[in-house]
């Protein structure tokens, strides 16, 4: 394990604060002075998906880049903030350590959270409390409307349960599942699309409660399901004998199987 190194850390973040200020400077990059915090929102997205891709692959030198393009972005939004005078890094960092110290009693004061369920129920309680979640006028409030729909099914339904707002048992959730199920073929078998969408949407809601109840997660089950089917379907592409568009489906059949069997 390396050794943490405030100094050395320290001059090296100082170093990329001022790269990223001599780069939106009026001698720095035309393409970096002219963007806004809206321009370059998209980056702050991609560059959190770049990192959580080198998670998943348990590659710690791309982990590393990743993280360090990720920051990067930070820095670029308060230096944006920066010059129009609204806040600047040190405030993000003062903020985020004061929230961090404030939330973890149990390491910087007398609470006592042996656990993590213990420090989980803190945490919430703390957050609740504090001034800035006062404004909320529902337990909802706080998920990140931009988060991937089934992320954030999941956070809302989770908010919802710890409310009392849930089923006692996983059994009744999947009892919800067939009902929504049965709701949606009636909507198609009545050629009602804009039912249909609906009824869809409930289906996968109440498969991310599902989830939730099995303590699993809809995303990452999702994301790895896809990869699973890009892996076999880039293999029958690999190993088919002609064009795609002209299998039969006995053929589109036995290369699947044979993708199953090589990649998982």
């Amino acid at each position: 394990m390396t050794s943490p190194n405030p100094q050395g850390a320290g001059d090296a973040f100082q170093r990329l604060v001022a790269l990223v200020a001599t780069l939106r400077g009026p001698d720095g990059c035309p393409w970096d002075r002219v963007q806004t915090r809206d321009s370059v929102a998209p980056y702050l997205v991609e560059e959190t998906y770049e990192v959580m891709d080198a998670i998943r692959s348990g590659d710690v030198a791309e982990l590393k880049e990743e993280l360090g393009d990720l920051l990067f972005q930070v820095l670029f939004h308060a230096d944006i903030a920066r010059t129009d005078g609204t806040f600047d890094i040190a405030q993000v960092i003062d903020a985020i350590h004061h929230k961090m110290v404030h939330r973890h009693p149990h390491v910087f004061g007398d609470e006592v959270a042996e656990t993590p369920e213990q420090v989980l129920k803190n945490w919430d309680a703390i957050k609740a409390a504090e001034p800035s979640k006062q404004h909320r006028e529902s337990v909802l409030d706080g998920v990140p409307r931009s988060l991937p729909a089934l992320l954030r099914a999941h956070k809302v339904s989770k908010k919802a349960a710890k409310a009392g707002f849930d089923w006692d048992h996983a059994d009744q959730v999947w009892a919800k599942v067939h009902e929504e199920l049965d709701e949606l073929k009636a909507a198609l078998d009545r050629g009602d699309t804009g039912e249909a969408q609906d009824e869809l949407g409930d289906v996968m809601f109440s498969l991310v409660n599902l989830a939730r109840k099995l303590d699993l997660s809809s995303e990452e089950a999702l994301s790895a399901t896809i990869e699973r089917f890009y892996r076999r379907f880039t293999h029958m592409e690999r190993h088919a004998e002609g064009p795609l568009g002209a299998l039969t489906p006995a053929q589109w059949e036995t290369l699947w199987a044979r993708a199953k069997t090589s990649m998982g």
